[in-house]
Parts: structure tokens; sequence; C-alpha cells
């Protein structure tokens, strides 16, 4: 089994990478293999379980926008014979169309028909709890950005607090296929046991043990409770 990071050296803000961490605790047999950005990413020459990449500052989202154009029908070919992905933060916005600061605009790959809007001087920071086909995701967001475009053919997961890809949505996230991108941090995989979980199943792993099973399953039980009570006492 071999799992992809890609861009580690940028794509490692807001404690994403513990989510690399873990899985490293959960597979310990597993290969790893961080991909640097002058690197030809691994997934293009070779069968990876799963590819990964963190959120990262603006300035390196134009970089990286940059090292994978080469690879954009590479990138699509993969996504439709349903490899697996995992792009958290502001990473998905390399895949859309572009991205908006002020008088500029940043071309992007184009893989994704949504669009990203950058307001540097107001950082949106909120709770998050939705479900995922039928599995309840908690977490945060924290970005500068925010995605638009019609993504109700392929979001991740439903809003039951906070907000989708942006203040006016209720549906958060990219999903086509195997490839998963969202904006939910935390880090999500540990503190969302059952979506780790499904989507070790979706590495191939036939019978999913969590490293701490017990431990993050009840601190997500903890959380949870408490996600749902700040909910209620909003609405």
């Amino acid at each position: 089994m071999k799992i992809e990071i890609l861009y580690p050296e940028f794509c490692n803000i807001n404690s994403d990478m513990g989510n690399i961490k873990y899985l490293k605790k959960c597979l310990p047999e597993a290969e790893f293999i961080e991909t640097s950005i002058n690197d030809v990413p691994a997934f293009i020459e070779e069968e990876i379980s799963l590819v990964y990449m963190g959120t990262l500052s603006e300035s390196a989202q134009e970089i990286v926008i940059q090292k994978l154009k080469p690879y954009k029908e590479k990138i699509e070919e993969t996504i439709e014979k349903n490899q697996l992905f995992l792009f958290t933060g502001n990473s998905v916005e390399v895949l859309g169309k572009y991205i908006e600061d002020e008088d500029r605009k940043i071309e992007a790959l184009g893989i994704f028909d949504v669009y990203a809007k950058r307001d540097m001087l107001h950082r949106h920071n909120s709770y998050f709890l939705g479900k995922y086909e039928d599995i309840e995701i908690l977490g945060f967001k924290s970005q500068f950005t925010m995605l638009y475009g019609d993504n109700s053919n392929g979001y991740f997961a439903t809003v039951d607090l906070g907000i989708g890809i942006n203040e006016n949505s209720k549906l958060e996230g990219i999903r086509k296929n195997n490839f998963i991108g969202t904006y939910i941090i935390g880090p999500i995989l540990i503190l969302n046991p059952l979506f780790t979980k499904k989507l070790l199943s979706l590495m191939g792993v036939k019978e999913p043990k969590l490293a701490f099973e017990k431990d993050v399953l009840e601190s997500y039980e903890v959380k949870l409770k408490k996600f749902k009570t700040f909910n209620s006492s909003k609405n």
C-alpha cells in the first residue's frame, strides 16, 4: 500500500499534516511517499492507494497550480478511474477554474466547474457539523476564500452547523468518484474516526483498524454531543 503526500513543504497549514501522522499510526506497514515541489507526482506513473494534499498559503497555491498543469489530463483520467484523493483546506481550489484575488484572476487547472474568491481582510472561522453518506462529520473551518459554483451533483457533506462551500451553501466540499475535497480541518481524520475507517476501506483495507481506536471513538462521541448541543442552542 502506498500513500502519496503532495508537496508537504508547502501544504502543511492548519495542522493538516496531522492527518498523515495519524494514517502512519493506522497503517504502519504502508509506504508513505513525500512528493516535493519539483518531483513528478507518483500517482502519475504508478498505482497509489491515496493521494493527499493539505492546506497551503495563497502564494503556494500559484506555485502548485503551475507544477500540476502539465499533469491536468492525467489527473482527470485518474479521477475518472476512481483514484482516491483527499484534498483538505484550500487545496481543492487549485483544481477549480480560477481564483479571484481583488483585481487579479489566477487561472487554475479547470478540472472542476467552481471558482474561489479571496478576501484577505476577513478570515472565516466556524464549527462544522454535517453528514457524509451515513457518517456524521465534525470539524472546523478557517479560511480567507469561499468557493462558488454548482456542487449539487458532487459534494462531500450536507451541512447541519456551519457553511458549505460558501456562506450561502449547505453543501460542503467537492466529490467526484473517489476524489474528496473539503475545507474541513481539525485534522479531519483524527476528529472523525468513522470517516477514517471508510477512507481505509476505500484504500483497500479489508478490516480497517484505527490507531488508538477506543480513545478516538470516545473523543468523537463527546465532541459530537457538544457540537449538537451548540447547534441546538443556535436554532
